[in-house]
């Protein structure tokens, strides 16, 4: 009957029903105590379980004291974008004391992905994993692992997050820094009243564990690794990759990444027993302020006696080594077997240049000195020169049932002007963007290519740029200005990696590829959240195919209102 009413038919995994309630609670990190919004009562919140081609039904229940929504973090939701879950873009925010179900579709995801509050800076601690398991009668890639881990990178303010965005809207300034990063909700040993909390995973000599690393953090690009041990990478983004071993990974905020870790040190007393895991902060720009603190957990063989000194710490880059970096995800590449194939597009419909910056807006409360960003101005930001603001309904809605006036089908395939976007020394004059809620409109079926391409307009720096309702194949990358005629050359066209979210390098540029066959309204957006909120986003459009299945589905009953 579920399925039928949700026209879900086709779908052919089993359908599962959970519920997350939203609510207020006290918890006390670095020796303080604030009370934040949790889900299920639990920081982190509570991991998903599906396999390959599973419906989710998760009804939300808003216990707290604020709107909120939640998005599920990679998942393409075909043909049901009223379950995608951006405030404002494809629903109206569930308000206290609300509920609203949404509908999860899996279909091609195959591994980690995560959901996250899309509402303010709520995701600070309204987050959890969501694991993908293979559909039923097939397996890993790889030989199956003993257990498998879910570790969050995070951060953790010692103020409400949203007191942070009150001070930001008021003052035009920047997001004051997290106080640290975390592991799993936690900030480490290292940190005052934190011990006891630090989390540890228990493994014994000789087994195999699969690390589930998802970086939920709002402002940070992390390292991570694990002392004494390598890692070798499977996945990321719910996609599997041509395996590799490294000592460390690199991961951007809205990514995962699958790693497998051998526990190959000797128990008979000979070695440790105990190792950091650590993350710590990969900064792209120094002149700002940033967490340079270091989260820690500890993995601890039960199986060798204990060892009398401290856990021995990995050998993670510097914060600012943007060489390791580079050459870790140069390393990513889509496995591409006969189970688990490429389809790259080889021809482009239609071209897009997107540039990325941080600019300002005039301060506009009448007096010119109140605002604390650059000459007195709103910190802002913008593709394309564009500074999304977001309408008053959700476009979804305008879009489904032809609102006019809530946004205009305009979004440039280029940026208004071109200069050499990668100079550190721009005038003035490129600082100031402009406000607009400005989409881009696809036929169903389009091929695009989209190139992001980095400014150093207020500071160059890399940009986690995420698309919602696709995974998309990153064909190539790059620094300094992207050049047509020359950067195609070099594009990877026969296994790239398939993801939801990409480094766009400092003073770089990175191009992906998606055929837009998936109908409805997504989001586009930098997941740095303080640029999220000062309008480095955007929205696709995707319009109905011919057929039945290339439809958007029809909306649920009880959807919020605004």
């Amino acid at each position: 009957m579920l399925a039928m009413k949700l026209n879900l038919t086709h779908f052919a995994g089993f359908n599962h029903v959970i519920s997350l309630q939203i609510k207020e609670t006290k918890i006390t990190r670095l020796c303080h105590e604030k009370t934040a919004l949790t889900v299920n009562g639990q920081f982190p919140g509570p991991t998903i379980y599906a396999r390959k081609d599973d419906v989710v039904v998760v009804n939300v229940y808003n216990q707290g004291n604020k709107n909120i929504t939640i998005h599920w973090h990679g998942v393409d939701q075909p043909r049901n974008p009223w379950s995608d879950g951006p405030e404002y873009i494809t629903q109206c925010p569930i308000q206290p004391g609300a509920n609203y179900t949404y509908t999860i579709i899996f279909t091609e995801e195959e591994g980690t992905l995560w959901w996250h509050a899309h509402s303010d800076f709520d995701r600070a601690t309204v987050h959890g994993a969501i694991v993908i398991h293979p559909k039923r009668g097939s397996t890993y890639p790889y030989p199956k692992p003993h257990k498998e881990i879910p570790i969050i990178l995070g951060e953790w303010w010692n103020v409400d997050v949203e007191q942070l965005v009150k001070e930001v809207q008021r003052t035009g300034g920047d997001v004051n820094i997290s106080n640290a990063n975390t592991i799993n909700g936690q900030p480490g040993d290292l940190f005052p009243c934190s011990k006891d909390g630090t989390f540890r995973v228990a493994v014994e000599h000789g087994k195999t564990y699969l690390l589930r690393v998802i970086n939920a953090g709002l402002t940070n690009e992390m390292f991570f690794g694990v002392a004494g041990h390598n890692l070798t990478v499977v996945g990321t983004d719910a996609s599997y990759l041509k395996p590799f071993t490294v000592e460390s990974i690199m991961i951007a905020p809205g990514q995962t990444m699958d790693v497998l870790l051998e526990a190959d040190r000797a128990t008979d007393g000979s070695c440790n027993s105990r190792y950091y895991m650590a993350a710590r902060t990969f900064a792209t720009n120094t002149n700002i302020d940033f967490d340079n603190t270091t989260a820690t957990a500890i993995l601890e063989y039960v199986d060798a006696p204990p060892s009398a000194g401290p856990p021995e710490f990995p050998n993670l880059p510097a914060i600012t080594d943007i060489a390791a970096a580079t050459a870790y995800t140069a390393q990513l590449r889509s496995l591409a077997s006969v189970e688990h194939p490429v389809d790259v597009p080889t021809h482009v419909d239609e071209h897009m240049l997107v540039t990325i910056a941080v600019n300002v807006l005039p301060c506009g409360s009448g007096n010119e000195t109140a605002c604390t960003g650059p000459g007195n101005n709103r910190l802002a930001a913008s593709l394309n020169n564009v500074s999304f603001g977001n309408p008053s309904i959700d476009i979804l809605d305008a879009y489904y049932y032809s609102i006019r006036g809530v946004y205009e089908p305009d979004f440039p395939n280029r940026p208004p002007f071109v200069f050499n976007f990668t100079d550190p020394n721009l005038p003035q004059t490129f600082w100031p963007t402009k406000r607009a809620t400005e989409v881009k409109v696809l036929e169903y079926g389009t091929v695009v290519e989209v190139v992001f391409q980095d400014t150093a307009i207020l500071g160059a720096e890399s940009h986690p740029m995420h698309l919602h309702g696709f995974s998309f194949y990153v064909v190539g990358t790059g620094f300094g200005n992207f050049d047509e005629n020359k950067d195609p050359e070099t594009y990877n066209l026969v296994d790239p990696p398939y993801q939801n979210t990409v480094a766009v390098p400092k003073a770089g540029w990175v191009a992906i590829r998606f055929r837009a066959a998936n109908p409805g309204v997504w989001f586009m957006h930098c997941h740095f959240d303080r640029h999220l909120l000062w309008g480095m986003d955007t929205v696709f459009i995707v319009k109905d195919g011919k057929t039945p299945d290339a439809q958007v589905m029809r909306p649920p009953p009880n959807r919020p209102r605004c």
